[in-house]
């Protein structure tokens, strides 16, 4: 088997009512895919599945060969709502990862890494204060440091920014970039979003799910080259072209479901 993310004729339904259909997916180790679709077509179930959190109805889930059967360290999550302990402060937060990822290791090593990971998310001025003190922004950071601080080599991104204003968004959007790229080997992404200019800016491929159910109806490569410089990027012709195909792609299966409807 080789490695990466593979879902093969993936199905899951709720209450006898379809939510995903007929999912194929690769996705070759260290690769950034945005997973894109409107409200309800199955996205976060998907991811659920993905991170082992929900069991599939029919179809075969595997990360680097081996089945997916429940939650791993192999899969770290990342949701919208943060989901820091509020009786811990941020440090504290990020080295229970730390213990996750290495039950042997001591308390002062489990500090000592988890201040170097809120450092490498811009995150070191906030080491003792707790979530409630800290801005969206600020806490989504600590999210996305406690789930570096897994190791894990697959992270699982269920709109992160989503709640943010469109400043703090772009700014912990070049924050993942930056640790992304910078990681080696670089992990593999499955970011969730509704946002198309996201997605673009983000994704080495854009998989757009369709509903309902939740299926495939494009997967398509981003072919910008990386470093990505945020304006010259959004500026550019072949950006346009590739967001008004993905518009279009989306429009037309709204206006299918209105007309099944």
């Amino acid at each position: 088997m080789g490695q990466g993310l593979s879902l093969s004729g993936v199905d899951f339904a709720y209450d006898a009512a379809p939510i995903l259909s007929g999912i194929d997916l690769e996705i070759p180790s260290g690769q950034f895919v945005s997973l894109l679709g409107a409200s309800g077509s199955g996205k976060s179930t998907l991811l659920r599945l993905i991170a082992g959190l929900q069991r599939t109805s029919r179809g075969h889930l595997l990360w680097n060969g081996e089945a997916i059967d429940g939650p791993s360290l192999e899969r770290g999550v990342v949701f919208q709502d943060y989901a820091l302990f509020p009786w811990l402060s941020v440090v504290d937060n990020v080295a229970v990862a730390v213990g996750k990822a290495r039950p042997k290791s001591g308390k002062a090593e489990r500090r000592e890494e988890a201040v170097a990971r809120l450092k490498q998310v811009g995150l070191e001025s906030a080491v003792g204060k707790y979530p409630f003190e800290l801005s969206g922004g600020m806490r989504q950071r600590g999210a996305i440091a406690r789930a570096l601080a897994l190791g894990s080599p697959l992270l699982l991104l269920d709109e992160p920014f989503g709640a943010l204003d469109p400043v703090n968004r772009a700014r912990l959007q070049d924050l993942l970039l930056a640790v992304w790229e910078s990681a080696t080997p670089k992990k593999t992404i499955v970011f969730v979003t509704h946002d198309v200019d996201e997605a673009l800016y983000l994704g080495d491929r854009v998989v757009i799910l369709g509903s309902t159910p939740g299926r495939v109806i494009a997967d398509l490569p981003v072919d910008f080259p990386r470093h990505r410089e945020r304006r010259a990027l959004l500026e550019s012709r072949p950006f346009h072209e590739l967001r008004e195909r993905v518009a279009e792609t989306l429009a037309e299966d709204t206006l299918r479901q209105l007309v099944a409807a």
